[in-house]
């Protein structure tokens, strides 16, 4: 079927300093962690369904659904298999995730950038306003 995984089946309580450690950070750690076990889970669910795929049947009735033995043990493999959020945290201690970090600087000029376009946004607004302003008082003299 697929390549045996030795990650434990079973909830373990962690350590959230040993979590952190990596980088400093346990909000972080969680947000790897989390994004790498969405991966998992979309990988696994894809893998299950190119493999039940060929069970399906073309046929226009729906009568009856014709399992069998191949189907369900394929089924039962994926039920056993450990859930994706213990295999990412497994693969996160043991330094198999490559994950990068937007730096602050990069985040400081994004919000200097949106700070700067609602600037020019009320800017705009105002002169609009003055505008307006202009034209009452032309028209009522």
């Amino acid at each position: 079927m697929e390549k045996k995984k030795t990650t434990t089946t079973t909830t373990q309580t962690r350590n959230i300093t040993e979590l952190s450690n990596k980088t400093n950070n346990i909000y972080e750690t969680v947000m790897i962690i989390t994004k790498r076990a969405n991966q998992i889970s979309a990988e696994q669910k894809q893998e299950l369904s190119r493999k039940l795929e060929e069970f399906t049947s073309t046929g226009d009735s729906i009568e009856e659904v014709f399992e069998n033995r191949e189907q369900i043990e394929i089924s039962k493999f994926y039920e056993k298999q450990p859930k994706p959020s213990l295999l990412a945290i497994d693969e996160f201690l043991s330094s198999k995730i490559y994950y990068r970090l937007v730096e602050k600087k990069e985040k400081e000029k994004d919000k200097d950038k949106d700070k700067d376009s609602k600037d020019k946004d009320k800017d705009s607004k105002e002169k609009d306003k003055d505008k307006d302003k202009d034209k009452e008082t032309t028209k009522n003299n």
